[in-house]
């Protein structure tokens, strides 16, 4: 007997994690044969962005006897049309569906799809092993009776409820890599959550569940020795119980291989001086946290059943930023209730200023068994009727101002979470005075221009914002953005347009190479023409010295040169840089006084050295004078 255990992930690098604990707990139990279930199942891996064509071809080839799927918001639309043609081609061909897509309204899943075997509700792994042995002992001559198993629907309708699992019952099933190769790791530590948000289905599980550390630290340990680039946590609060948290924080901090980051989905609130000072203490890049903030309106976060302390959140995302070692995301939803416009503009400037490496916007998905689709009507909330079903408005958000943030939504990604234009984005605060409407003026310039987002090459939204300084009304406010300990650009004071065009374009510069070391200058870049015998000078002279680039040994002059890059600056714009990797000189206590300089400053990006957190080169300032020693003697 062959079961075909099928996932179809959103991209290629992502995995699902489902399957694969539904195959390894099957690995626990035997047909009556004394066959190992396990022995009985094939896993089949597609993303949404293969044919279906080429899908249903490949199900087809490999003949199961039973087909099974699992359901989420990014793949049903692909998994219905699938089964349809599947059952076209196979109508004998039992077809199993589960996962969250599919598990509160099956009823109306088996009206649309008559055909179905049945559908698995909820947690699976007890659930599919009795729905595999059921199969294996019918060994093909009967249709298999499962009335009495829990955890199902079928035209019979539903069976009972099945009693939550014991986690530590659950096998580790990453004992071979092959298969996840350049993919991500997911790790689950916990089940369920003890909050009530009504827009997530964590809210529906009740009970928390942990995993011992005994095996969660042998767990971690696998992952550890074969050196893995990174473990996502599916823990859906991770730091809910305080001992677990800090006792899987100091294992990975003692055990740190130096490469695997370990990614953790945090209540801010939460989180304890204990935690925070251990937190502290990581390798820079070892940890990154995804923190929900949602929303800031105290109505709008009572409306949704939010327990958050903001005041908390605040502080304890400050305190992690300052120890400039671990990458947070912020996250808010737009479309939640009692939330208009201008309130969201508060929100979103509210989280933007406690300086997040990510800031998602994201907007309310009203999903099928959340407290939030049973409370639709009543707040007014239209959204697709097809996955992700998304919000389209609400009673204080019409479609309008969805549309308006859907464009905001693609400048934040484009400017601040790409983390290309960081010194920009930052001087572009100060002149318009407010995050949010930086963002809504980018967007109103780009749709203007009709400049494409996703499709230009990198450089060419250097040359818009350029071009978007340039046409800034001469109204525009040269703003001071307040101190705030992270760096930002504070006091920059412009004599008038021409000057703020000159800096800017010297941020953009800034930002261009330090993130890449671009063959071809911008066009914005001045000509380096006038430069060339100081390049020549400096890298021969570092060829010999190795003063600057120590961790280039062995390489020659030429291709020292085209291993790192120099830049030639008027003004000091590379300040904010040297400030967030600790370097404060020619910072004043109001903050950073940025004037033409009296030279020309030559910088170095050195590409071997990286920020693990904000990808940014390392920068080095050079003499304005190279001395070249000629056989030993200058």
């Amino acid at each position: 007997m062959k079961l075909l255990l099928t996932g179809i992930n959103a991209k290629y690098i992502h995995s699902n994690p489902a399957i694969y604990s539904l195959a390894a707990y099957a690995g626990r139990f035997t047909d009556t044969d004394g066959i190992c279930l396990r022995e009985h199942i094939q896993i089949a891996e597609y993303t949404i962005n293969q044919r279906l064509e080429e899908i249903e071809a490949d199900i087809y080839r490999q003949k199961p006897d039973v087909l099974a799927l699992s359901c989420y918001i990014w793949n049903i639309s692909m998994v219905e049309t699938l089964i349809a043609d599947i059952h076209e081609i196979m109508p004998d061909l039992p077809i199993w569906l589960g996962g969250p897509e599919v598990s509160f309204h099956p009823d109306k899943v088996l009206q649309r799809f008559p055909f179905l075997a049945g559908i698995m509700i909820g947690e699976g792994e007890a659930t599919f092993v009795e729905l595999l042995q059921g199969y294996c002992d019918a060994k093909g001559t009967a249709v298999p009776d499962f009335s009495s198993v829990a955890g199902i629907y079928t035209k019979d309708g539903f069976t009972q409820e099945r009693e939550c699992m014991d986690l530590n019952e659950i096998p580790f099933f990453y004992n071979d890599l092959t298969e996840f190769e350049n993919r991500i790791m997911y790790y689950e530590s916990s089940r369920g959550c003890p909050f009530r948000c009504k827009y997530c289905l964590s809210s529906i599980d009740k009970k928390v569940r942990f995993r011992k550390f005994s095996l969660v630290k042998e767990e971690l340990q696998f992952f550890l020795d074969h050196k893995v680039p990174q473990v996502k946590f599916i823990d859906r609060t991770f730091n809910a119980k305080h001992e677990h948290a800090m006792a899987v924080w100091q294992y990975i901090l003692e055990h740190d291989n130096g490469v695997t980051n370990f990614h953790f989905e945090i209540s801010a609130d939460l989180l304890t001086e204990e935690e925070i000072e251990l937190l502290s203490n990581m390798r820079k890049g070892l940890v990154q946290l995804e923190i929900g903030v949602q929303s800031t309106n105290e109505k709008t976060i009572h409306a949704i059943n939010r327990t958050m302390d903001l005041d908390k959140l605040r502080a304890a995302v400050a305190q992690i930023n300052n120890g400039r070692n671990i990458h947070q995301h912020l996250d808010l939803i737009a479309g939640l209730p009692y939330e208009d416009y201008e309130s969201f503009h508060r929100s979103f400037n509210d989280v933007y200023s406690m300086r997040p490496e990510q800031l998602q916007l994201g907007f309310l998905k009203v999903l099928k068994g959340s407290m939030m689709e049973e409370q639709a009507d009543e707040y007014g909330i239209g959204y697709r009727k097809q996955a992700p079903y998304e919000v389209l408005y609400t009673k204080w958000l019409p479609y309008d101002d969805v549309i308006r943030l859907k464009q905001i939504e693609e400048m934040v990604e484009l400017f601040y979470n790409s983390g290309q234009f960081s010194n920009t984005i930052a001087f572009l605060e100060g002149i318009v005075g407010d995050a949010f409407l930086l963002y809504e003026k980018l967007a109103d310039f780009y749709g203007e221009n009709q400049y494409p987002v996703a499709s230009s090459k990198r450089i060419a939204h250097y040359e818009h914002v350029l071009e978007f300084v340039e046409m800034l009304d001469e109204s525009g406010r040269d703003g001071m953005l307040e101190v705030d300990g992270l760096g930002a650009v504070t006091g920059i004071q412009c004599r008038d347009s021409g000057e703020r065009v000159e800096i800017c374009r010297e941020f953009l510069l800034l930002d261009t190479y330090l993130r890449e070391n671009m063959k071809t200058a911008p066009l914005f870049a001045k000509g380096r023409e006038m430069y060339r015998d100081y390049l020549r000078q400096f890298y021969q002279t570092e060829e010999q010295e190795r003063k600057y680039l120590p961790d280039y040994e062995g390489f020659d002059s030429k291709q020292l040169a085209k291993m790192t890059h120099v830049e030639f600056f008027e003004y000091p714009v590379w300040k904010k840089t040297l400030f967030q990797t600790g370097e404060k000189s020619g910072f004043t206590e109001e903050g950073l006084i940025l004037s033409k300089l009296d030279h020309i400053q030559p910088v170095l990006f050195d590409y071997r050295s990286k920020d693990p957190i904000t990808k940014s080169c390392r920068i080095v300032l050079l003499p304005t004078q190279i001395q070249q020693k000629r056989n030993g003697t200058e």
